[in-house]
C-alpha cells in the first residue's frame, strides 16, 4: 500500500511503544506504577462533571468550529484574570478538541509547501511539533536545549528567520519543567514580529506551578496579540484529559484562518464537552488544588532521584519530573524491572538523550511507593 513517505521518517510514536509493552506486562498481573505518560488520575472536579451530565442532549446536533459564545466568553474571561489582557471572544477565541490535535493540525492552515516554509520548536519536546509540521510540507527544525532547558532566543539560527513561518515555544516545558524567564518571552514576541513569524507558545502547563505564576506570551504580546497564539488546556489544569478540550487564542487574523480550516476538518468538542468547559475555565480554585497534589509528588520523588545521587533539572512546573541519569534507555529499562515505568529522555528528542521523564499522574501513595523502589534499585551509594 502507498503511504505518505512522511510516516515512515517519523517511525512508530516511541512513547506509544513503551506503552505496548506495558500493556502486555499489566495484562500478566505484573503491579506497574506508570509515569511514562500524562494523564493524571485525580478525579475531574465533581462541578464541571455534573455540567457535562445536565448538557447532555435529547438530540445531538454537529458542534460548530467556532464553539459555543458561553465557552468563548469563559476563555477570555480566564485570560483576563490570568493574563491581565483583555480579548474579544468573538475574533481571538477558537475552542479547540484538546491541544494535541490543535498543535499538529495549525501548521496545515498556514504553511505553503512549495516556499521552503520552515518551523521551529524545542528539542527534547513535545513530538507532536515535529509531526505536524512535516506532514504539513514544512522544513522541520529542531532546536537542541541543554543545561536549564530553557529555550532562548539566541539559540534560533539567525539564518533561520527569513523563511521561519512558525515557532513553537513551550513553558513550562515538556518534557523538563523549566520555566522561560519574562524577558526571553518578550524576546521571542519582538523577534517573531521582526520576521513575519507566527509565535506559536504551547502554555498547556501554565497555571500548575510552584512559586510565581510563569508569564504568558499574551500578557507580554498585548490586546492585539499580533502575530501570536497561545495554546491551552484544560487536560491538566482540570483535569479533563479524556473531555478532548482547549483554546487557541491570540491574533484575530491568525484565529480566522484557523477558524475557516477547521471547518474543513470538523474538528470540535461535543457541546456539552463545551459545557463542562466553560464551567472550568471560569473556576480557579480546582486548578489550585490540583497545583498542591502536582507539588507534593514532585517533592517525593525529587527527593528519592536525589538521595539515589541523581541531578532533578529543570522540574519546577508543570507535571513532570526530568532527570539527568546517564543511560536514559538503560536506566527505564532498569526501572521497570521493578515495576516503575518512566519514558527515556530520548522518546522527546535529540537533546533528551541522558535523561528520563517522570509524569506525576499516580496517585500520591503510589509515588511513595515508586520513591522507596527508585531508591533501592538505582541508588549511587
Amino acid at each position: 500500500m502507498r503511504t505518505n513517505p512522511v510516516l515512515a521518517r517519523l517511525g512508530s510514536y516511541a512513547i506509544g511503544e513503551l506503552q505496548n509493552r506495558v500493556r502486555a506486562m499489566r495484562a500478566a498481573g505484573e503491579h506497574l506504577i506508570d509515569f511514562s505518560i500524562g494523564d493524571p488520575r485525580e478525579p475531574t472536579p465533581a462541578f464541571i462533571r455534573e455540567a457535562v451530565r445536565d448538557s447532555i442532549p435529547e438530540v445531538s446536533q454537529y458542534p460548530t468550529a467556532r464553539g459555543l459564545a458561553s465557552l468563548r466568553e469563559a476563555i477570555a474571561g480566564y485570560v483576563g484574570r490570568r493574563f491581565g489582557v483583555d480579548v474579544d471572544p468573538e475574533t481571538q477565541v477558537l475552542p479547540t478538541s484538546g491541544s494535541k490535535e490543535a498543535i499538529f493540525s495549525t501548521p496545515l492552515a498556514f504553511i505553503d509547501r512549495d516556499a521552503r516554509d520552515a518551523v521551529a520548536w524545542p528539542t527534547p519536546g513535545y513530538p507532536i511539533y515535529e509531526r505536524g509540521a512535516l506532514l504539513a510540507g514544512a522544513e522541520g527544525v529542531g532546536v537542541a536545549l541543554d543545561g536549564d532547558f530553557v529555550f532562548r532566543v539566541d539559540q534560533v539560527p539567525a539564518d533561520l528567520w527569513p523563511r521561519l513561518r512558525m515557532l513553537w515555544t513551550c513553558s513550562p516545558h515538556n518534557p523538563a519543567g523549566s520555566v522561560t524567564p519574562r524577558i526571553e518571552v518578550e524576546r521571542f514576541v519582538t523577534a517573531a514580529r521582526d520576521a513575519g513569524t507566527l509565535l506559536c507558545a504551547d502554555e498547556c502547563y501554565i497555571d500548575l506551578f510552584e512559586g510565581d505564576p510563569p508569564t504568558g506570551v499574551l500578557e507580554v504580546a498585548g490586546p492585539q496579540a499580533k502575530g501570536v497564539l497561545a495554546f491551552f488546556s484544560l487536560s491538566k489544569r482540570s483535569g479533563m484529559t479524556g473531555y478532548r478540550s482547549g483554546a487557541i487564542v491570540g491574533d484575530a487574523e491568525a484565529i480566522a484562518v484557523l477558524a475557516s480550516f477547521r471547518t474543513s476538518t470538523g474538528t470540535a468538542s461535543p457541546e456539552y464537552v463545551q459545557a463542562g468547559a466553560s464551567e472550568a475555565w471560569s473556576d480557579d480554585t480546582h486548578t489550585e488544588d490540583r497545583r498542591r497534589i502536582f507539588a507534593a509528588k514532585r517533592s517525593v520523588l525529587r527527593g528519592a532521584f536525589e538521595d539515589a545521587g541523581f541531578e532533578v533539572v529543570g522540574s519546577v512546573a508543570g507535571i513532570y519530573l526530568w532527570v539527568e541519569v546517564g543511560d536514559d534507555v538503560a536506566v527505564t529499562a532498569r526501572l521497570l524491572e521493578d515495576g516503575i515505568v518512566v519514558s527515556p529522555g530520548s522518546a522527546f528528542g535529540p537533546g533528551g538523550e541522558g535523561y528520563v521523564r517522570l509524569a506525576l499522574v499516580p496517585e500520591l501513595d503510589e509515588c511513595d511507593e515508586a520513591a522507596e523502589a527508585v531508591r533501592k534499585c538505582l541508588s549511587k551509594n
